[in-house]
């Protein structure tokens, strides 16, 4: 499906995700046999050799908040921004037992409701695809952030490898629909499968973090390229 065939009004998005808000982490973590875990914990570790103890982190898209509740145990002083307030609604009590715990805000990517240089990281996790109007909330993120303050996403992706790109491909069409139909959210999971592949990677994001004016742009594939961690700097 092409990128602009997908429907990403932000109703449409928050309200699809408010209806799977209960069973997402459940699917998610079964569809990909727990490997995001490993990818969330890589990214994680990568982004704590760069930032100081105490930085101040807006993890926007947050959904359930597993990246927002790992940020926190970390160290750093974070904020989870999401338009699903069912979905926020199930990180807030994941992070209750956290002290302090993270900060949790409705609002959306195109309209970060910070004052300019908030943050020294923005951090998005599964949920920069999900964006409508992206380049103008990739100039939002840079302007939430401070000079040199840096951006992070883990979003997935396509392996570049034929054979491995065949069978994966294979799993995540047929297979990921099969069980988002058995919990009955299949329309849901459909849109899930049809904004992975619709979603620019690699290079072709890379140029978009630098259209934006982020400098110091690379990315590493994970699992042969099912999923990829970006970094930019403001």
């Amino acid at each position: 499906m092409a990128q602009e065939e997908l429907n990403k009004d932000a109703k449409v998005i928050s309200g699809m995700f408010d209806s799977i808000a209960s069973k997402y982490d459940r699917m998610n973590h079964g569809m990909s046999l727990g490997i995001d875990r490993r990818w969330r914990r890589r990214f994680l570790r990568k982004l704590s050799k760069e930032m100081a103890p105490g930085a101040a982190v807006l993890d926007l898209a947050c959904g359930t908040g597993d990246l927002t509740r790992a940020l926190a145990q970390e160290g750093f002083s974070v904020t989870g921004l999401d338009i699903s307030a069912e979905m926020m609604e199930v990180g807030k009590v994941k992070c209750r037992d956290l002290d302090p715990q993270p900060q949790f805000v409705l609002g959306s990517a195109e309209q970060i409701p910070f004052p300019d240089a908030s943050f020294d990281a923005v951090t998005i996790a599964f949920g920069l695809r999900n964006f409508d109007h992206r380049a103008e909330c990739l100039q939002e993120i840079r302007r939430v952030l401070k000079p040199g303050g840096r951006l992070a996403v883990l979003e997935f992706a396509v392996p570049k490898n034929p054979l491995w790109r065949a069978l994966y491909l294979f799993y995540f069409k047929h297979a990921m629909r099969l069980v988002g139909k058995a919990v009955g959210s299949g329309s849901a999971y459909g849109y899930l499968v049809d904004s992975v592949l619709a979603f620019p990677r690699y290079e072709t994001l890379c140029r978009e973090f630098e259209a934006a004016g982020f400098t110091r742009v690379r990315y590493d594939t994970y699992s042969g390229g099912i999923a990829c961690g970006y970094s930019a700097c403001k």
